[in-house]
């Protein structure tokens, strides 16, 4: 008890330095939570990222508009209803009231438009989000508990974005006083936890927030754990100094260990989370679509979801998996046929021993295998390949954006809205962040011409069109939807194995 009591005075002189208003945790249920997730996303400001680790702390934090749970249920967050007005082109919100951020400053009206403002303006260009909103042209304040969204275009996703990411609602006395950088470092929403302190690479701790509109959480204290090395979390987990190890960390390898420990359990779910090497378009052998199809047909995809990845996986034929509105079950992937492969490859030009590069992820102990395998069914077609390791904050802020990959590079992407649209845009579309090589007329065609679609058939079917059109181009090497994989101590109580990994700790308890 004297060790609890210790702690919760640590925790209140640390909310005390950060300047987050606080309320007594004693009208809490004790305890804390810690998760070890594999990376620390740099900034915890919503327009700076698109990661999933980000969500998966962030969701605690900051709420939307709107709120998409563990179901994949749309129900509301910060607006308690809205209204689609003028043939889908302004939505009118309803928002709660009473509701204050963690700093007390009061969240209305004028906090939405502020963050839309930012999100949209200079600041959310800097970041790879705003492309995610610019469906939207104003946000118009019509009294202090309801404001209007006008759309530029037709956006049939857009009430789903508002459940995160860059449409997390931010302070905006908050923000301006303490300025952009103070606030990727001190993050302050009205989330059901409360910032308390953050040391890069190393954690962020939150705590409770007992005046959470959805209710106060059950746990005292919420820790993250950023560790990119897979077996030290799951030593971690066994060691008791961890109690949740989110996806992608644990290898697969790895499970009957977890398994093995009568205080632990390995909780899988469907995921959106898709894995594909996608090709450099622009430059060398990769450059010719035949090539591209060549390396696609000389790797056996089933057989490395069998041998590597324990079944926990789906092959897939584009770059989405079945959770995704725009997959087409029809659709098949190319064969695994290396004579039909050696063939293509002769057919371009290629000669013999012709060298790839492959780009990954370090830190990704699952993926080094798959890619070790790729390499080994390349080289029987005559490919020799090379694996390249990175941080993973380098190749996905520098390598790739920046066009400086190999023939290959990694991408697995969750599609949070789970909607295709979130995807496709994000990795064809002319100038996004995601497509450093590719330039495609009628890609864009496509792309733009889905999201003024408001028959949601009829969008489905341009959806699919994409997809297919994706695939003949050869634009990547899908490989595979992975399951969610959630190594958990049994002490841990009520807790829901989220698609998304956006995990909401509200109703956690711990013993």
């Amino acid at each position: 008890m004297m060790k609890m009591q210790r702690g919760l005075r640590t925790a209140f002189a640390a909310m005390a330095l950060a300047g987050v208003a606080f309320a007594p945790v004693s009208a809490l249920a004790a305890g804390k939570l810690t998760v070890s997730s594999p990376q620390d996303p740099g900034s915890w400001d919503p327009i700076d990222t698109f990661l999933v680790n980000w969500a998966s702390v962030a969701t605690n934090i900051f709420d939307g508009l709107t709120y998409r749970g563990p179901d994949l249920k749309l129900v509301p967050g910060l607006a308690t209803s809205w209204e689609v007005l003028d043939n889908g082109m302004r939505i009118r919100f309803k928002l709660r009231e009473g509701v204050k951020f963690h700093n007390g400053e009061a969240f209305n009206a004028e906090a939405v438009k502020f963050t839309f403002d930012r999100l949209l303006g200079p600041e959310g260009a800097k970041g790879p989000q705003q492309s995610n909103y610019n469906s939207i042209g104003s946000v118009d304040v019509v009294d202090a508990t309801t404001i209007d969204m006008k759309l530029k275009v037709a956006d049939p996703v857009i009430l789903t974005k508002l459940a995160g990411y860059g449409g997390m609602i931010v302070p905006p006395k908050y923000i301006a006083e303490k300025g952009d950088a103070y606030f990727n470092a001190h993050p302050v929403g009205t989330g059901a936890f409360k910032f308390v302190s953050y040391e890069p690479k190393v954690n962020i701790i939150l705590a409770a927030n007992p005046d959470y509109f959805g209710g106060a959480p059950k746990i005292s204290d919420l820790e993250y754990k950023f560790i990119s090395e897979p077996a030290t979390a799951v030593a971690e987990l066994q060691a008791g100094r961890v109690d949740v190890v989110i996806p992608p960390t644990i290898p697969i390898g790895m499970i009957p260990t977890i398994q093995g420990n009568a205080k632990l359990a390995v909780v899988t779910s469907p995921g959106p989370t898709v894995y594909a090497l996608r090709f450099n378009t622009r430059d060398g052998i990769t450059k010719d679509p035949k090539v591209r199809q060549a390396l696609i047909m000389g790797v056996d995809r089933d057989a490395i979801i069998k041998s590597i990845l324990g079944g926990q996986a789906q092959p897939i034929a584009s770059f989405q998996g079945p959770l995704s509105f725009g997959f087409d079950k029809a659709m098949k992937p190319l064969p695994y046929d290396p004579v039909k492969a050696q063939a293509l490859l002769k057919e371009a030009g290629v000669a013999p021993g012709a060298a790839v590069q492959i780009d990954l992820r370090g830190n990704e102990a699952t993926f080094i295998e798959v890619a070790q395998a790729i390499s080994a069914y390349l080289q029987t077609i005559g490919i020799t390949a090379t694996i390249k390791p990175y941080e993973t904050n380098v190749l996905l802020n520098d390598i790739i954006p920046g066009g400086k990959t190999g023939a290959m590079f990694q991408q697995s992407w969750g599609g949070w809205t789970l909607d295709y649209d979130n995807t496709a845009v994000a990795m064809y579309h002319t100038g996004e962040k995601w497509n450093p090589y590719d330039s495609d007329p009628k890609m864009d065609e496509l792309l733009a011409k889905q999201r003024t679609i408001t028959n949601v058939a009829e969008r489905e079917k341009v959806l699919q069109e994409i997809a297919h059109y994706a695939a003949d181009r050869a634009l990547e090497m899908p490989l595979y939807n992975l399951n969610a994989i959630f190594g958990i101590n049994k002490r841990v109580k009520n807790f829901t194995p989220v698609p998304d990994s956006r995990l909401k700790f509200t109703d956690v308890t711990v013993d």
